[in-house]
């Protein structure tokens, strides 16, 4: 499978547009109306700052305090690069402040202070200290970062977690019991050498032995060699309650008859006889970033029984600190927890360690292109488990109450597990898994408008993301001069770029579309018009023989106009069965329309085709089909004619005896909202619809591009379905991201 390549140009664009930077704020309560300003803020806002002020307790009901992280850094030791200093290190921040919302539904804000001084960064954190719920320390270097965490621990009544420490820390530990229990081996028996006495790997260390490590089993090395008793040479507070009575000198010598090695140093700090040296049952860690101390590839050339994980995701085990952040802030946030104890991250590492042991949903196992089960080379959960949700947080929620650090304990478990299920945005797991079945596919990808510059940034990026390989149609020397202005000189090496002059298929490709089109007016000299000429005809034609395996368009031209041009080459039309369904996913919201592109005025079988086509469309993207046939009126009242073929439309799904629920005609609101459905009791739907199946072309045009437009929702599609090949059709206003995820659906197939 390709690797993933992502130039300069690439991630400065996505930190550029559609906005700068990684998030916004928007607010959670109406502000339309003077009355609503009045309640938000002067005089309706005195009320519960009177409330706090009387119970601060209350700040946890009355404002966003108790979902709300703040990610703290100076920059002084930012992800591998260094000392990049505050403002430079915004961008890691802002990426981390998303992972929260994106993992576990924390809203978090990214804070850089610019000053290296211990005391005036902790004075700093802890006057912000009443708007947040807890602060997450980022990319500090030590030793000042064992000095700011402890201070403001000590001062701070909400936690306080350097993440670079104990997130490290937790992940470890998680994977440290599983690769024990499978080498049958106890904690508290094993020999461990850690490299590197950092920040993260001290963390390691000090959490290892509060779960049972004995002190004088765990041999600490930096790079002056092992700390031991008595050594004075590069040593400070933090080293020295590591320090152990040995005769070992070097990390060599350590590393005979160990059983676990953990490293958090440099590259290729552990040699292949250092890993020959082990005890039987080896396990190693090598967690150093980017390349590993010792690769896998290496440590099992020499040693077969060696467990391996690192810190990177192109290797099996990967020690990622995403599995754990979000939900030991999610778990501490819910109980308006004092402090992030040692008790409920073990707690965390214990939950990690027994959902790896579980067997793993398909749709993991989808998004990684390979079966996972519990073994040696899975012995950590992947971070898109979409299980870590409602697993973590409660065990972490439940340490933190037992070990009185919750200001509010929850009482249901059970009904806390649920609230976190409901909470994550479904559209991220469904277009998660159509990438990795893109991925998986491997599709050769034809793009058929390469004189459009949104096109080729479309096309290079589904390459470059390890999509598959793209084909784009236009003239050689127009594309090299469109990427070259859009900063990708580099990608015209990569793509494939064919047209009707260089092809050797194109009397194929004449021949096979005038036998098509012989009998509908059109000669030879037309067709070959038509092929020579028309990049739409052309790449279809390309796709019937099998030279690409999908096909996107649609981006320069109206979609009539293409779907007319695609017609001379497939059976894209209603009467072969084809029909267009939109995606449109919002606030967490999947719903989708058809027909958006095929049917004008459809009748009651047209319709009930439709609602097929959109179920099949549905269960691709991992949902479980609800149909309603939408009108102006609900079951029959008020009675029209023109919503007569939405009430006809259920039956004739009746006598076809369909596998998935549907039911009409009814109001949108009717479909859309479970309270409104109570009012009719009879009907079939066991939910809100996820599928509305509108009167004709125009009335889901309009739905769409009003949803778009006014509330803010995404577009994906429309999505053609029925056709023999994968075709998908873009729209004239489509960004780069859009034909993207267009050429991913085609890819994976979805139609």
């Amino acid at each position: 499978m390709a690797k993933t390549k992502i130039t300069k140009e690439e991630a400065l664009a996505f930190h550029l547009d559609p906005t700068p930077g990684k998030w916004e704020i928007n607010a959670t309560v109406p502000m339309t109306t003077q009355r609503d300003l009045s309640l938000a803020y002067s005089p309706g806002v005195a009320v519960p700052c009177e409330a706090i002020a009387e119970n601060p307790e209350t700040a946890y009901d009355y404002t966003n305090k108790g979902n709300l992280v703040a990610v703290i850094s100076n920059g002084t030791a930012v992800l591998g690069l260094g000392n990049l200093g505050a403002l430079g290190s915004k961008p890691v921040m802002e990426g981390k402040s998303v992972l929260f919302k994106r993992f576990a539904d924390v809203n978090s804000i990214d804070i850089e202070l610019d000053t290296e001084d211990p005391d005036a960064f902790i004075n700093a954190v802890k006057l912000m200290g009443p708007t947040f719920g807890g602060i997450n320390l980022e990319d500090i270097k030590a030793p000042e970062c064992f000095i700011i965490e402890q201070k403001l621990k000590e001062e701070m009544d909400i936690p306080v977690f350097h993440d670079d420490q104990h997130g490290t820390a937790v992940i470890c530990a998680a994977g440290l019991l599983n690769a024990l229990h499978l080498s049958g081996k106890k904690i508290e028996d094993v020999k461990i050498v850690l490299n590197g006495a950092g920040a993260a790997g001290i963390a390691c260390i000090e959490l290892l032995k509060s779960m049972g490590a004995r002190h004088q089993n765990c041999i600490v090395c930096d790079t002056k060699g092992v700390i031991y008793q008595g050594r004075t040479e590069g040593m400070n507070q933090w080293k020295s309650a590591h320090a152990v009575t040995t005769e070992l000198r070097t990390l060599e010598e350590a590393m005979v008859g160990a059983d676990v090695f953990l490293g958090v140093s440099v590259k290729g700090a552990v040699t292949q006889d250092m890993v020959k040296s082990m005890a039987d049952n080896p396990v190693i860690f090598a967690m150093a970033n980017p390349d590993p101390e010792i690769t896998p590839e290496e440590a099992h050339e020499v040693r077969v029984d060696a467990i391996v994980a690192t810190g990177r995701s192109d290797y099996p085990n990967q020690v990622n600190n995403v599995l754990g952040f979000p939900y030991l802030f999610r778990g501490a946030l819910d109980i308006h927890a004092r402090a992030i104890n040692d008790e409920m991250k073990i707690a965390c590492a214990h939950a990690l360690a027994k959902l790896a042991r579980e067997d793993v949903p398909d749709e993991v196992a989808l998004a990684y292109g390979k079966s996972l089960s519990f073994g040696r080379d899975y012995i950590i959960p992947t971070p898109f488990d979409p299980r870590l949700i409602h697993r973590i947080p409660p065990a972490v929620a439940k340490a933190g109450i037992e070990t009185g650090v919750s200001r509010r304990p929850i009482i249901d478990m059970d009904a806390y597990e649920l609230n976190l299920k409901s909470r994550m945005d479904p559209t991220a797991s469904i277009l998660r898994g159509l990438n990795a079945r893109a991925r998986a596919s491997q599709s050769r990808m034809i793009f058929a408008e390469g004189d459009d510059p949104r096109v080729l940034r479309a096309a290079v990026t589904y390459q470059r993301s390890g999509f598959g390989k793209a084909i784009v149609v236009g003239r050689v020397d127009d594309v090299k001069q469109k990427l070259a202005e859009a900063g990708l000189e580099d990608a015209a090496r990569e793509l494939e770029v064919v047209n009707a002059a260089n092809t050797p298929h194109f009397d194929l490709y004449k021949d096979f579309i005038y036998d098509r089109l012989q009998r509908k007016g059109f000669d030879q000299k037309d067709v070959h018009r038509l092929v020579g000429r028309d990049r739409h005809v052309f790449s279809a034609a390309m796709l019937a023989h099998g030279h690409g395996d999908g096909l996107v368009t649609g981006a320069t031209r109206k979609s009539a106009h293409v779907l007319d041009r695609i017609n001379h080459v497939f059976d894209a039309d209603a009467d072969h069965g084809a029909a267009g369904v939109t995606a449109l996913l919002q606030k967490g919201r999947i719903v989708l329309i058809g027909d958006t592109l095929v049917h004008e005025w459809p009748n009651e079988n047209d319709l009930a085709n439709i609602a097929e086509r959109a179920a099949g469309v549905a269960r691709h993207m991992g949902l479980d089909p609800r149909v309603a046939f939408v009108s102006f009126s609900t079951f029959g009242y008020p009675v029209s004619e023109r919503a007569e073929k939405m009430h006809r439309a259920p039956s004739v799904l009746d006598q076809r005896g369909v596998d998935f629920e549907y039911e009409g005609e009814m109001t949108v609101d009717v479909a859309l909202n479970a309270q409104a459905q109570e009012a009719y009791p009879f009907q079939r739907l066991s939910g809100p619809a996820n599928i509305l199946i509108v009167p004709a072309r125009h009335s889901a045009s309009i739905s769409v591009k009003l949803m778009q437009e006014m509330g803010g929702a995404t577009v994906i599609g429309p999505i053609l379905s029925g056709v023999d090949k994968p075709i998908q059709i873009c729209s004239t206003t489509s960004t780069t991201n859009d034909i993207l995820n267009m050429a991913v659906l085609a890819a994976s197939n979805i139609g």
